[in-house]
């Protein structure tokens, strides 16, 4: 385990020498988020019976925070390491593909919650947030956190340089997050976008998540718990592959 380990801290390490850009911006866009969007629609939206709409944000912002950060930590890393050439003093070590993508997307799940974390502390007080299933809570963001964290290496591992690696996160990795549910209920939407944004893996992720506030939600929580599991093995699978293979890494 000394690889593991030893790879992991230079992720952790990696993120947390600029901790302002990588924790604290995360956390103040959030809080921007929240201002702008709650003082517009708090007295206009009630998504849940007896739920406010501030109340009802929060949770999607939290779980949106921990997903895109997830995904930005070892994206970034794996991109960085590729095009800057350190990626070889990995590759020449014994460290197995498994040990890999453990510290990869372990270092990116511990991010991802310590934003996510953040956001929740500093926006808990603008709104009363009750906690009907804390495992829920857990469950959801640790999982979100890891598929985010997967789908960053996979990007990583595909992309040649940062302009590839930008249209990823833009054109899917953000529109993905935002037609979640962040910021709406899906049963709000036409019957047609509705049934779209069941084929939408992030909306499983913070629906669950969400429920474990309220206990009420859009979908029911095993259901999506099922998908969502689903989702992170296949991810992986392809990810440990790609990294025993050495796709777009050895040459």
């Amino acid at each position: 385990m000394t690889g593991f380990q030893t790879l992991f801290n230079k992720e952790m390490l990696r993120f947390w020498k600029v901790a302002t850009q990588t924790v604290a911006a995360p956390i103040m866009t959030a809080i921007l988020y929240l201002m702008i969007f709650g003082h517009v629609l708090q007295n206009r939206v009630q998504v849940y019976p007896g739920v406010q709409y501030v109340s009802f944000l929060i949770p999607g912002l939290v779980m949106m925070s921990v997903l895109q950060n997830a995904f930005a930590n070892s994206s970034s890393s794996m991109i960085q390491s590729k095009i800057t050439g350190n990626l070889v003093f990995v590759l020449l070590t014994p460290l197995s593909h498994w040990e890999m993508f453990g510290g990869y997307v372990l270092a990116a799940v511990v991010r991802g919650l310590m934003v996510g974390s953040g956001v929740l502390i500093v926006t808990v007080w603008f709104g009363g947030l009750g906690f009907a299933a804390p495992w829920w809570i857990v469950i959801f963001a640790l999982l979100g956190a890891a598929i985010l964290g997967t789908m960053g290496l996979l990007a990583g591992i595909w992309a040649e340089k940062f302009d590839q690696l930008a249209a990823f996160q833009n054109f899917l990795i953000v529109p993905l997050t935002f037609l979640a549910g962040v910021f709406y209920s899906i049963h709000s939407l036409p019957p047609t976008w509705q049934m779209v944004s069941h084929f939408n893996p992030f909306f499983y992720m913070i629906d669950g998540f969400r429920y474990g506030f309220f206990g009420q939600s859009d979908i029911n929580p095993l259901y999506s718990l099922g998908i969502v599991l689903a989702f992170l093995f296949g991810l992986s699978a392809l990810a440990i592959n790609l990294l025993k293979r050495g796709y777009k890494l050895r040459r």
